[in-house]
Order: structure tokens, then C-alpha cells, then sequence
């Protein structure tokens, strides 16, 4: 049999499994067997994190919807009605910034669908 020379291959492979652990902490990113640990648990999680991240973020834009709401004597619920009835269309992202950083044109959005 000929002689198989692996050093190319093995180190590919190694520098594939690293390279997918960077900016892991601890031995995680140096070390092939705890990197190869890490990426069994991290890899089947990636595709629920991004969805939770976005199921996060509308649920952060309410609290301020409602927060902003409050503050001119109407509640979420009943100025999302308002909103749907009087056929704006300004989605959840857009009103939670301007109720955190414009509350002038907020007032006036709410003014617009009484």
C-alpha cells in the first residue's frame, strides 16, 4: 500500500471546526476537542436564537408603545385598534421609536386617529 500523507487534510479539518468557534470563550475557540464540544450545542441552536431574537424585539416595541401610550391617557391595546380602524399604517418598530425618541410626533399620531 502507498504511503498517505494526512497533514494537509487534518489540518484543514481542524482549521474548519476553529474557525467556526471564534470569538468563543475560554479553551472553546483554542482547543479542537472543546471546540468540537461547543459546536455540538451551538450549531442546532442558531436558527432558534435569530427567531427568538425577533419575537424579542417586537415584545420590547410594545412595552414602549404602551409606556408611550399611557403617558396620553389611552392604553396599547386601544391605540392599536385606533391605528387599524383609522387605516395607518405605521408598523410596531416605527411607533416604539417615536414614542422613545420623538414623543412631539407621537402625540400628534394619537391625536390623528381620536
Amino acid at each position: 500500500m502507498t504511503r498517505v500523507k494526512r497533514g494537509v487534510n487534518a489540518t484543514r479539518k481542524r482549521n474548519k471546526i476553529l474557525k467556526l468557534t471564534k470569538g468563543y470563550k475560554w479553551d472553546r475557540k483554542k482547543k479542537e476537542r472543546a471546540a468540537k464540544e461547543a459546536l455540538l450545542h451551538a450549531l442546532p441552536r442558531m436558527f432558534k436564537g435569530r427567531k427568538e431574537k425577533k419575537r424579542d424585539m417586537r415584545a420590547l416595541w410594545n412595552v414602549k408603545i404602551g409606556a408611550g401610550a399611557r403617558l396620553h391617557g389611552t392604553t396599547y391595546h386601544e391605540l392599536i385598534d385606533r391605528l387599524k380602524k383609522s387605516n395607518v399604517e405605521l408598523d410596531r418598530k416605527v411607533l416604539a421609536d417615536l414614542a422613545e425618541h420623538e414623543p412631539a410626533v407621537f402625540k400628534q399620531v394619537l391625536e390623528a386617529v381620536k
